[in-house]
């Protein structure tokens, strides 16, 4: 079954979860440097205008500090992703965890684990 995905133009993704639950995504090309905030992430390939493959899905206490995960950098890297998708998010590190979870649900992205 395919995920469900919306391009919404200007730079928004839409990314739904296996509760059916949509979260709206700010997509950036890949190697994109950002400020401090907490944050989840969406490392995508586009295979089309629009299109994204998720790659890896996770989460941050702060964007702004490199990704230091060295097996799943090596599996974005494998996998050839152009893009990364920030939806900034509160400082609570459990709501971040269950969006996480819900969107590994739905999309299973071949370089995440649940959090």
């Amino acid at each position: 079954m395919k995920h469900e995905q919306t391009y919404v133009g200007q730079g928004l993704y839409v990314w739904t979860g296996a509760s059916g639950r949509k979260y709206r995504y700010s997509a950036f090309m890949f190697g994109t440097h950002f400020g401090p905030g907490a944050a989840n992430i969406v490392f995508a390939r586009e295979i089309k205008r629009g299109k994204y493959d998720p790659i890896y899905i996770g989460q941050t206490a702060d964007l702004s500090e490199p990704f230091t995960d060295e097996a799943a950098m090596q599996c974005i890297s494998e996998g050839r992703a152009t893009h990364v998708h920030v939806r900034f998010a509160v400082d609570d590190e459990a709501v971040r965890i269950a969006e996480c979870e819900d969107l590994i649900a739905a999309l299973k992205p071949p370089c995440s684990q649940s959090p």
